[in-house]
């Protein structure tokens, strides 16, 4: 049987989980960032030497792969990190910020989806370069509003989650 003296010792557990799940996903977004400026140095090098293209092309498909790789990973992630949320806030976020929260999950993991599509899109070696640019935008757009999305939200629960953590911390 929980008494009541240990139950906020588990609330606070579970807080402490979900800021420091976060700060893991912050750091795969740091990773995801990385990769979509190795594409971006990738692209700039086929701009400036055409006769690179068959090395170029080659790099650029590892590193779409590593993307893809990248965003699978943080997605398969956050999957099970919102399942956490949602099945252990509940009790300490109420019925209506629950409901605010499981509809920004379901937004990040829409914006996750249309960015993992995105990616894996072909690349054909005889796209027009004005066509590439364009792809290129659009993939860049796509991760950064994820990531941006992802950041926002982090933040106002981590918000929420330290003024509880404050107010069921012990005293000293």
């Amino acid at each position: 049987m929980v008494t009541e003296k240990a139950r906020p010792m588990d609330r606070l557990a579970i807080i402490n989980r979900v800021i420091e799940e976060h700060r893991r996903i912050r750091g795969e977004m740091r990773l995801l960032g990385e990769s979509v400026s190795d594409m971006e140095a990738i692209f700039s090098l086929q701009k400036m030497q055409a006769g690179w293209a068959l090395s170029s092309g080659e790099v650029l498909l590892e590193k779409q792969k590593k993307l893809q790789e990248t965003v699978t990973y943080l997605d398969e992630g956050l999957k099970k990190h919102f399942a956490f949320e949602e099945r252990e806030l509940p009790p300490l976020f109420g019925e209506v910020l629950m409901q605010a929260l499981r509809r920004e999950h379901q937004e990040i993991l829409k914006a996750t989806r249309e960015a993992r599509v995105t990616i894996a899109a072909d690349w054909p070696a005889d796209m027009p370069p004005e066509q590439q640019l364009a792809r290129r935008t659009y993939t860049q757009q796509a991760i950064s509003s994820m990531c941006q999305m992802m950041e926002e939200h982090a933040t106002r629960e981590e918000i929420i989650l330290d003024m509880m953590k404050k107010t069921l911390e012990p005293k000293s």
